[in-house]
């Protein structure tokens, strides 16, 4: 598999998650929107960072290396990759709490629409920056 193929797996995996955040939201699942919303980010900059080239790590938060390699994207989307990496870094700290919480966080009782609206848009965002950034791949 090379990394182009790769890149579009993720993002075809990202897009496909994305339609689940409206469902989970409608039934007041709050908190399993956040932390899905937090594999769906981990997945679109994955696949940016294979659409350059960068063979990603195994950790969830790659938005600092998105900033890093800044220079290998298009400039409208290297413009946009530090709101990127702040949505990447603050899911990546929901993400444990969202889905096991903790004996002082119940994250079914602490997560609010409001949490949940803020992650779908976040989400949004990145698969959109993602999408531009690897129909890229198309174009050279």
């Amino acid at each position: 598999m090379t990394n182009d193929s790769l890149a579009r797996a993720y993002l075809t995996k990202a897009e496909k998650r994305l339609l689940i955040l409206d469902v989970l939201h409608g039934v007041e699942a709050y908190s399993d929107v956040v932390r899905e919303a937090q594999e769906i980010v981990e997945l679109a900059t994955k696949g940016m960072l294979h659409a350059v080239g960068i063979d990603p790590p195994k950790w969830h938060d790659v938005g600092g290396l998105l900033v890093e390699y800044r220079d290998k994207f298009p400039p409208a989307v290297a413009a946009e990759l530090d709101d990127v990496a702040l949505v990447s870094r603050r899911l990546r700290k929901e993400r444990e709490l969202a889905f096991y919480g903790d004996v002082d966080f119940i994250p079914t009782e602490a997560y609010t629409a409001d949490d949940s609206m803020r992650a779908i848009r976040e989400a949004g965002m990145v698969v959109a920056l993602a999408r531009r950034s690897i129909a890229e791949l198309d174009n050279t």
